[in-house]
């Protein structure tokens, strides 16, 4: 019986954990020093905005584990001795394994920024960090946001939860426009102003001044603008968490190297979610792909080579998903923030700036390459399917029906998005399907 270590408890390394035990009956040690069990990191903004406890957060009761038969160790790791297979703790004892599975996560980024290291100044990523604002927030009366980003905006809506006037400082003109194209950029900028953000856009930071007691007191812009705040919020994107490995023999870049099947340079050592780094990432793939399901499905991969099924990583066809406040956005395939050249964009809105819908797709084959939807949700599988057969944007237009799962007695606005693009594009014109009696009222 070997020993299968895994070092994070995230999503990528508990499904690891899982998917190995269903094979086989090896021994497995999950280790983190965040938590003693896994948790939906997703669902750390609920914490704070009072809709959930943290118990809520844990998709498996703690009996789990032991049934199971997954050791939980709750320690941080100093450091790895790869030739002798084993890894040492802060409090100094050794462990060895068999096989080592990395799924160490992500770090907030810091730039340098004078004052970044202030009290009241921090990221948002772990638990830790949840405390650590929970700390830093008590009583405050302003904040400031750094980072035009999905952990941005969500930090927005927990200090708008408490009350707390939020500044948002981004460099772009929109908010996520090296994401988003120009129109949806747009519709999220007055959605946050509807919501009273502050969002400043192409604004940088030059410093953050502290008080006497090494506390932050403001934050001084590149233009010479000085707003008084308690809190500064960090978020201007993650990078790998790989500072245990820079010295080491393990192969990195901006993360840990893998290949096709995420092993890495050394033997029966592998690397997974936010801190893997694919070295030939597939087409419409990232290199680095710190979102959930990506760590999920490498999980899953990572388990089957374990345990005897040589299986290289097929993550498929990009997709996504955020809430923008009370705007839920999905993403499937490419949506470039400007249309590629051999591409044509179709984009619909609803009079509410609240909805809108672009779809991109080959101008000479018509095939659809992506789709934006903001406000309507749409089936993951329905979408997954059309990308991936090419099927064409007149099809696509005329079947959208079929992707809506918007709850019962909800508006469906497809009818108006069909008549969108047929005064668009006469001669792809699709059927278009009745008017609801809400649609008339709304439209």
């Amino acid at each position: 019986m070997q020993h299968i270590v895994i070092l994070g408890n995230g999503i990528a390394g508990i499904t690891a954990a899982r998917h190995i035990r269903k094979h086989g009956d090896d021994r497995i040690t999950v280790i983190s020093g965040e938590t003693d069990h896994f948790f939906s990191r997703t669902a750390l903004m609920y914490i704070y905005m009072g809709h959930m406890k943290y118990e809520h957060t844990k998709p498996y009761e703690d009996w789990f584990w032991v049934k199971n038969k997954i050791d939980l160790k709750k320690a941080w790791v100093t450091s790895i001795d790869f030739e002798q297979k084993s890894l040492h703790f802060d409090s100094n004892e050794p462990m060895t394994y068999d096989q080592l599975v990395i799924a160490t996560g992500s770090v907030s980024n810091k730039f340098g920024w004078p004052g970044q290291d202030l009290k009241g100044v921090q990221g948002l990523y772990s638990m830790q960090d949840l405390e650590l604002m929970e700390e830093n927030t008590q009583g405050i009366k302003h904040a400031v946001i750094l980072g035009g980003g999905l952990i941005g905006v969500e930090m927005a809506e927990m200090l708008h939860s408490r009350h707390i006037p939020v500044t948002y400082l981004i460099r772009e003109k929109h908010f996520w426009d090296n994401m988003l194209p120009l129109e949806e950029a747009t519709m999220i900028d007055h959605h946050l102003a509807e919501q009273g953000i502050d969002l400043r856009s192409e604004t940088e930071l030059e410093e953050i001044l502290g008080d006497d007691e090494g506390r932050v007191k403001a934050v001084k812009t590149k233009s010479g603008a000085v707003i008084e705040c308690q809190f500064v919020g960090l978020t201007v994107g993650v990078s790998p968490n790989i500072g245990l490995f820079k010295d080491s023999p393990l192969h990195t870049d901006r993360g840990i190297l893998v290949d096709e099947f995420l092993q890495t340079n050394i033997p029966n050592v592998y690397a997974i979610g936010d801190c893997a780094q694919l070295k030939r990432p597939l087409p419409h793939r990232r290199a680095i792909e710190a979102v959930w399901y990506a760590g999920r499905m490498m999980g899953e991969t990572v388990a089957q080579t374990i345990t005897g099924t040589r299986t290289s990583y097929q993550p498929g066809v990009w997709f996504n998903s955020a809430k923008f406040f009370d705007i839920e956005y999905q993403n499937y395939g490419v949506v470039p923030p400007e249309c590629p050249a051999d591409c044509t964009a179709f984009y619909w809105e609803a009079g509410d700036k609240k909805k809108c819908i672009k779809v991109i797709f080959d101008t000479s084959t018509l095939a659809v390459k992506g789709v934006n939807i903001f406000g309507i949700r749409n089936r993951h599988e329905v979408w997954d399917d059309w990308i991936s057969k090419g099927k064409s944007i007149r099809y696509v237009i005329e079947n959208l029906p079929k992707a809506n799962f918007d709850p019962e007695f909800s508006t469906h606005w497809e009818g108006d998005i069909q008549r969108k693009f047929n005064a668009a594009f006469p001669d792809l014109e699709v059927s278009v399907g009745k008017k609801s009696f809400l649609e008339k009222i709304l439209s």
